[in-house]
């Protein structure tokens, strides 16, 4: 029955400062409730949504959320981020972000970084390899490595 999960909602500081944000990520703004401080954005040619969500800072609870991406894309991930002016993670699972880090269980490659309120996000793409039980966060040409 269930195909996907369609929507996601994240609470934010400044909703302008958001909506910009999301924007030079690349996603489709598509609406804006000025009374109830939230904006819609499509992601993806099957319009998932993400909804921003204005919050007092007391109240505010960062999320985290991930963008699926083309395993090709995840190589060009962290420059394509800095290009945008998005600063990735400086470390991720105890480790400097240099490269795609590899969530073996999946296996997926993965990189990660914030928006202007903290929420962790997160580009990733599944790998056609076998999956591996293991505590090791790999790098991805590590990982690429042991599968050859």
């Amino acid at each position: 029955m269930i195909k996907s999960i369609y929507e996601t909602h994240v609470q934010v500081r400044n909703l302008e400062d958001s909506i910009l944000f999301y924007k030079r990520l690349g996603l489709t703004f598509v609406h804006r409730v000025e009374e109830r401080r939230c904006a819609f954005f499509f992601v993806g040619g099957q319009k998932q949504m993400l909804g921003l969500w204005e919050t007092d800072e007391k109240e505010l609870k960062t999320s985290h959320f991930a963008f699926g991406i083309e395993a090709a894309d995840i190589h060009q991930a962290l420059t394509w981020l800095s290009s945008k002016g998005i600063e990735p993670e400086k470390t991720s699972f105890g480790k400097p972000q240099t490269e795609p880090i590899v969530h073996t269980w999946m296996p997926a490659a993965c990189v990660y970084f914030n928006d202007p309120d903290g929420n962790r996000l997160e580009l990733i793409t599944l790998l056609n390899d076998e999956p591996v039980v293991s505590k090791d966060f790999p790098y991805l040409s590590e990982w690429n490595k042991k599968q050859q």
